[in-house]
């Protein structure tokens, strides 16, 4: 009897073990645009910035997934429910949404324009069980261009997101 307990609790604590060896599943959506410029407000939402918001997203998605540390989700089944909402005020639709994926934490981002020479990329890293904020990176770009933008990304996963001890969950 004793040995059947201790094999079970072993089975447990392997079982426990392993399930802490898989990395958390991340929805990360696509980037929004908070536009508060003279030409923004005269002109309206640009096709180059567009592009460069989706270009942004893949690249935090590709390199949050090529760590390692994160298992990225395919946000399609959700992608447009999320384009039709503001998922930085919509409440925790996008909790919602990343928890209807089966994610463990999502991630959503915002780009501040001021002006063509003075941008500002936000990443939030929220808990789907909670929806408490675990984690925000931010850097400002200098150039409203495809380098200043992917430099940017860049910077804020690499030395930010993936940082030790950043407050970003690890598989154990």
């Amino acid at each position: 009897m004793r040995s059947a307990f201790a094999f079970a609790v072993s089975l447990l604590v392997v079982s426990a073990a392993a399930a802490r060896a898989e990395p958390p599943r991340l929805a990360v959506f696509d980037l929004e645009m908070i536009d508060t410029s003279l030409q923004g407000e005269v002109s309206g939402p640009r096709s180059d910035e567009q592009a460069r918001l989706l270009r942004a997203g893949d690249q935090v998605r590709k390199e949050l997934a090529d760590s390692g540390k994160f298992r990225v989700l395919d946000i399609a089944p959700v992608n447009a429910a999320a384009h039709g909402s503001n998922l930085q005020a919509c409440g925790g639709c996008d909790v919602k949404l990343a928890g209807e994926l089966g994610a463990d934490l999502v991630m959503t981002g915002v780009v501040q324009k001021v002006s063509n020479l003075i941008l500002n990329i936000n990443l939030y890293l929220r808990d789907v069980r909670s929806g408490q904020l675990l984690a925000a990176a931010s850097a400002d770009m200098r150039g409203n261009t495809d380098e200043s933008w992917s430099r940017a990304t860049d910077y804020l996963v690499r030395n930010r997101l993936l940082a030790p001890n950043y407050g970003v969950p690890r598989a154990q």
